[in-house]
């Protein structure tokens, strides 16, 4: 039902949007009078302006309003619209482009306590028995690496990813992938290319030590894909 709204309330605003006196720059009004006028919940009135921001048919900037048309050079995307247009797969795509390079500086700055802390981690991943439990083992070992590389900015990227991870679609399209693959061997998969990270970690190859994480991640993208 709340989805159905959603589609009523996108599509009453797309007529809105059509209409004459609504010329590219034009503001929007307010949240609180659109939602009274479309006769539904701010929540859902979000819901629908964050499909429209995405396609580009309107703007948003904090304080100031929402403006019809795409946004204007110089004008930042708002984060929580590149959350919500991003797909699954999209969001590995990116994880394969930040996390090898993290992994790599990683392996030039660890130390052996940053290690053991690795290995400690693999080993709780492997006594997983849950989807929730895999993916919160999986989520912790991927940021320790992060904090290991000792670069705020790309521990910054990380988290803004992860924060990805908790929308609906990534979590749905997860179980699927997750209940496919099953738990033992999703968990020794996964623990088991952990553990190769961090044999190139140990040894000081960074080169390496990148190429082990692009593996993991593709091995997960593929799974994915393979589930969708």
């Amino acid at each position: 039902m709340t989805r159905q709204k959603t589609a009523a309330i996108l599509a009453r605003l797309r007529v809105l949007l059509d209409a004459q006196d609504m010329t590219p720059g034009r503001k929007l009004p307010d949240e609180r009078a659109l939602s009274a006028a479309l006769g539904c919940s701010r929540q859902t009135l979000r819901q629908a302006l964050f499909t429209l921001e995405s396609e580009g048919a309107i703007w948003r900037h904090v304080g100031q309003g929402t403006f019809v048309g795409p946004r204007p050079d110089g004008h930042p995307i708002r984060e929580a619209v590149l959350l919500q247009a991003t797909s699954p797969l999209q969001l590995m795509q990116a994880r394969l482009i930040i996390e090898p390079p993290i992994a790599a500086e990683a392996a030039r700055v660890a130390t052996p306590s940053d290690l053991d802390r690795l290995r400690r981690l693999v080993a709780e991943g492997r006594r997983a028995r849950s989807r929730a439990e895999c993916e919160r083992h999986d989520a912790a070992f991927h940021r320790a690496v992060a904090e290991i590389a000792r670069n705020p900015i790309l521990l910054g990227l990380l988290d803004y990813l992860a924060g990805a991870r908790r929308r609906a679609a990534w979590q749905q399209q997860w179980d699927r992938t997750y209940r496919r693959i099953g738990a033992s061997e999703f968990t020794g998969l996964h623990c088991d290319q952990h553990a190769a990270v961090i044999e190139a970690m140990a040894a000081r190859n960074d080169l390496q030590s990148g190429v082990a994480m692009r593996r993991h991640l593709e091995v997960i993208a593929q799974a994915m894909e393979a589930s969708a």
